[in-house]
């Protein structure tokens, strides 16, 4: 019998009210990205820079750019280097792809290379809650301190 590897990808769209340029800035600077998602950012946002997020306490993410297409397309590749996820640092891509749409942008999203339905869904619970923080945090709002930094995820 073949061993076959099933590998799945998260995908959303999101009309955010804000230009390309001011959600670009929200996705590639350090500082600008923890208004939305994370506690600390490292990022060196050319092809082949380092992509370092700590996300919530004991989970940081690391990858590298891949493609950084300003304020178009931006990949990295992207897991989790604390050893306890399926998704190893720089296993799985993210890709955000910026689209002008009236005075605001169309985002569209895709997590792919995600080696099983279950880190699927987990992912995809994840990128629900940032993405939405995006939106609101690109549209001048202010998305609060993000309850899941207090969860505890013992």
């Amino acid at each position: 019998m073949d061993a076959t590897t099933e590998t799945t990808e998260i995908v959303r769209e999101l009309s955010i009210a804000a230009s390309p340029e001011t959600v670009w800035e929200l996705l590639v600077d350090p500082g600008k990205v923890t208004r939305w998602m994370g506690e600390r950012a490292a990022f060196d946002a050319r092809p082949g820079g380092a992509y370092h997020l700590a996300v919530v306490p004991g989970h940081t993410a690391r990858g590298e750019f891949v493609e950084v297409d300003r304020p178009h397309r931006l990949v990295f590749t992207f897991g989790w280097e604390d050893g306890s996820s399926e998704v190893e640092p720089g296993t799985t891509t993210v890709e955000f792809e910026l689209e002008p749409q009236g005075e605001g942008t169309l985002l569209r999203f895709t997590h792919s290379g995600l080696p099983s339905r279950e880190t699927a869904a987990s992912h995809a619970e994840g990128w629900d809650h940032y993405l939405a923080r995006l939106g609101v945090t690109a549209g001048g709002g202010d998305p609060g301190r993000d309850p899941w930094l207090d969860r505890d995820r013992s």
